[in-house]
């Protein structure tokens, strides 16, 4: 099956396209983010035609969420001119979001049924996006993750790492609960989704998936340093890890992923199994 990825280069993109071109089971045409800058519908339309695929997988706005980079309008329009063009050229798509779109004010997991209620800048913007997406591709799956972090790229574990390398000392948030994800774990799980797809399977719909443990952005900074004293000349007693007020207003943003696994047979991982291989590679390719 042809298959094309819209932003190829994010940390997530790599992963994806290095995890299906190991199993060699689709052909795949690769889109950098830069490239899919697009000012204009028309020329959207003519990137996806050319690429002929049986299903455009775009990661873009996962990619900027993630990375802490601005969002802005047009990154939510040209999600609509990806979605107008699939349905004209008869494409599935997959547009990966982020549980970002979701407050965090529940006291429960959020489901796919619950409706988006972030009041935030990104939030609100993924929420147009998957609206859209919605609203102009018949055959689509929108796949609501947990935060990516990946051994390269603008993601979390690249910024915890370059702030501990430094020495400075790390202000995180031990009020903001989620499950984050491994770029190769969240590979694994499109990829499942593509072979599916490629099978016949039409299980079109919103779809969560984050990894089996919630933690704070706090929890998390630990288990990077545990596995960073390896490998860099710090340990515990030099880089001071500073939870912010615990009187601050507790908030969870983790999502429940059964209905993933009941329609694709896709479970979760853990995420602290994925830490020190994701470590290594940071410092191998820092050396």
């Amino acid at each position: 099956m042809r298959v094309l990825i819209i932003g190829s280069d994010s940390p997530l993109g790599r992963a994806l396209t290095e995890y299906i071109e190991d199993l060699g089971r689709h052909e795949l045409v690769c889109l950098s983010r830069s490239a899919a800058r697009w000012k204009s519908e028309r020329q959207a339309k003519k990137m996806v035609r050319r690429a002929s695929a049986m299903v455009v997988v775009d990661l873009r706005m996962q990619a900027i969420a993630d990375s802490g980079e601005e969002m802005v309008e047009l990154d939510v329009k040209r999600c609509q001119w990806v979605a107008k063009a699939s349905q004209r050229d008869g494409a599935c798509h997959l547009l990966v979001s982020s549980s970002r779109v979701f407050s965090g004010e529940l006291d429960r997991l959020y489901n796919e049924a619950d409706a988006p209620d972030s009041t935030g800048a990104v939030g609100t913007m993924l929420a147009a996006a998957e609206e859209l997406v919605q609203q102009y591709c018949e055959r689509r799956l929108i796949l609501r993750m947990g935060r990516v972090f990946a051994s390269d790229g603008a993601n979390l574990i690249t910024h915890m790492l370059g702030d501990m390398v430094r020495g400075e000392n790390l202000t995180l948030d031990n009020n903001l609960r989620g499950c984050p994800v491994a770029s190769t774990d969240g590979a694994r799980v499109i990829s499942a989704l593509l072979d599916q797809i490629s099978a016949g399977a039409e299980l079109w719909g919103i779809y969560h998936y984050c990894s089996s443990e919630a933690a704070t952005y706090y929890e998390f900074a630990e288990a990077v340093l545990a596995s960073a004293s390896q490998f860099s000349e710090f340990g515990s007693e030099a880089v001071e890890l500073q939870p912010r007020s615990p009187d601050a207003h507790s908030l969870n943003r983790s999502l429940e992923c059964s209905k993933i696994r009941n329609n694709f047979a896709i479970k979760q991982q853990p995420w602290r199994s994925a830490i020190a291989d994701q470590v290594k590679l940071y410092f191998q390719q820092k050396n």
